[in-house]
């Protein structure tokens, strides 16, 4: 069992990747209605940035 203090931390990392998720859609989508291709770019770095902690996440809880 993991120890008290280490939870709020996940938690925080776990809604700070499905914000950026959200974030990075709604700004890629954003971007390609108005076809600009700055914010497409940012729109999908963020994407991969909450792609990237989500996925962080999923393989250290896998590894214990």
């Amino acid at each position: 069992m993991a120890a008290a203090g280490k939870e709020p931390a996940f938690l925080i990392k776990k809604l700070g990747g499905v914000v950026l998720l959200l974030l990075g859609l709604l700004i890629a989508g954003v971007g390609f209605s108005d076809r600009s291709i700055s914010l497409i770019i940012l729109g999908v770095l963020l994407l991969l940035g909450g792609l990237g902690l989500l996925m962080a996440k999923i393989v250290r809880r896998n590894q214990l």
